[in-house]
């Protein structure tokens, strides 16, 4: 081994890209339905480069590398994340403020026990990362502390039971949500027959249910022409309409109109017809659905938006990404103009937008960077990764800047932080093989388990008892915003695997994941700067 080892150091690069190959082939393996995903990269790294050390042999990845895979991990995740999050901000305020409560909690305690047990600042700071299960935290731990090596050490023994203790948690959750009535409604199209002699306004409907339904299609009579009806138009009796959105609301329209009909407008397709568009334009990119003036230009109307495998009503205020596929009705002989319009090319899913790309990395690795004065006069820096993350999040959010598109396609930015994120594992681990085994050695190991464990506790037990019976969330939410908080996919993975990939678990899954992410990055760049 040591000949393999000395060609290992000598190539960091073929390090790099074995720890990703290798890492990730046993991150697959599964048991019980549970594996450790990208985490198998940080182990394997800490593994064999605590293996050569026994030789006097350093395998390193160089932490330049380290930065990039980081920096557009979380590039990308703001990218993704930038409409929920400001979303959340003002419609899950509750629930928000008490994770942020529960985070400061745990910290504290933890600073508190670590201290006493003789823990210095940035081993905790390390196992607050560890004990959360937040890599871009154990980065800005690092950065804060300037002794990544250390805090990596107490991220790698506090994560084990970061991940089975918040796994015990979303169980629990589960045991009690089977009989839960917050299940969100799938997406439904049903055709209405009107009853109704009052000639009720689409507009005064569709203001009525906050834009959350579309109608799609109106036909007067029997054997009338199909058309897309206008906010204008009114109903009347024996008319029939297409209602596409959530099914419980599709539902209340048929009860408020009259009555669901065995006819299906959407089978007759030579007035108007339907078909899926990739957005591959990047004029369009970045504009909101009301923008975009459907109805003027081509007397149709977008009734879904599909993005990555999640389909969403077509709302008004929906900005449309590059790779979206969106769903339009709009008459057959409108289609060809339709499609040349939005591109339709496959070239939308995977165009990283290198402007976007690059501008934004580089305004947040230079904000990231910025100098920022304290009441005590000293100076400190938020860090890359929380640079390149906000400015991901607003990047995303308002989606165009003039002519410049500013979000990236879903599918690109998967790529990109799931890239991002094993290369940053791979240079993290391998820096912090040498000091594991002196961890263990030492006996330091059961002090970082304890406080790791006390703080994954504070905030399993604090999310279970405030979530449960002071915003009476049901299980199945609860027990996907549970991986949320933790910003851990195998949480998200053994909760889907046991509700067969319920609509609930990723509602509360994406109600956090965003808020959790930027907060966990903070606490520990606090902490890791103490």
């Amino acid at each position: 081994m040591v000949t393999v080892f000395e060609l290992l150091a000598e190539q960091p690069i073929l390090f790099l890209f074995l720890l990703v190959g290798a890492g990730m082939a046993f991150g697959h393996v599964k048991v019980r339905g549970v594996g450790l995903g990208a985490a198998a990269v940080l182990f394997l790294a800490i593994a064999l480069a605590a293996w050569a050390e026994v030789y006097d042999i350093e395998l390193r990845v160089t932490p330049q590398l380290g930065t990039l895979g980081l920096t557009l991990f979380t590039f990308a995740i703001g990218i993704n994340s930038g409409a929920s999050f400001f979303h959340n901000l003002r419609t899950a305020v509750g629930p928000l403020l008490t994770m942020l409560a529960l985070y400061v909690l745990a910290a504290g305690t933890g600073l508190f026990v670590g201290q006493a047990l003789g823990m210095d600042i940035p081993l905790i700071a390390g196992t607050f990362a560890g004990s959360m299960t937040n890599t871009p935290a154990l980065a800005a731990a690092g950065e804060a502390s300037g002794l990544l090596e250390r805090a990596t050490v107490g991220y790698s023994i506090a994560y084990l039971f970061g991940v089975i203790g918040m796994m015990a948690a979303a169980m629990a959750a589960l045991s009690y949500g089977r009989n839960d009535k917050d299940t969100p409604s799938p997406i439904a199209n049903r055709t209405i027959r009107v009853e109704r002699e009052d000639h009720p306004s689409i507009g005064d409907l569709y203001e009525k249910l906050e834009s959350k339904v579309t109608f799609s299609r109106l036909r007067r009579g029997e054997t009338g022409p199909i058309s897309h009806p206008s906010l204008s138009d009114t109903l009347d009796a024996g008319d029939l309409v297409t209602v596409v959105g959530p099914r419980e609301l599709v539902a209340r329209v048929a009860t408020e109109l009259g009555h669901s009909s065995s006819h299906s407008l959407t089978q007759d397709r030579s007035y108007l017809d339907f078909r899926r568009v990739t957005i591959s334009n990047p004029h369009v990119a970045g504009r909101a659905v009301s923008s975009l003036d459907m109805e003027k230009q081509f007397s149709a109307v977008i009734s879904r938006v599909r993005r990555g495998d999640v389909d969403m009503v077509a709302q008004p205020e929906t900005v449309l990404q590059l790779g979206d596929r969106v769903r339009v009705v709009a008459p057959t002989s409108k289609m060809r103009e339709i499609t040349k319009f939005f591109g339709d090319s496959a070239r939308g899913l995977s165009d990283l937008n290198p402007i976007a790309l690059g501008l934004g990395m580089a305004l947040g690795i230079a904000i990231g960077e910025l100098p920022i004065l304290t009441p005590s006069g000293e100076y400190f820096s938020i860090g890359s990764a929380a640079g390149t993350l906000i400015v991901g999040l607003v990047f995303g959010r308002i989606g165009r800047i003039g002519s410049v598109v500013t979000a990236l396609p879903f599918t690109a930015c998967q790529v990109l932080s799931e890239l991002g994120l094993l290369i940053f594992l791979a240079q993290a681990g391998a820096k912090a093989g040498c000091q594991i085994s002196e961890a263990f050695t030492s006996g330091a190991w059961l002090n970082i388990f304890i406080v790791g464990a006390l703080m994954t506790s504070i905030m399993a037990i604090g999310l279970y008892v405030s979530m449960r019976w002071f915003f009476r969330m049901g299980g199945t939410q609860l027990s996907g915003l549970i991986g949320g908080v933790q910003t851990q996919p195998a949480v998200l993975a053994f909760v889907n695997s046991r509700t067969n990939g319920d609509p609930r678990v990723a509602l509360g899954y994406a109600l956090v994941y965003p808020v959790a992410m930027i907060a966990k990055i903070l606490i520990a760049q606090f902490l890791g700067g103490l």
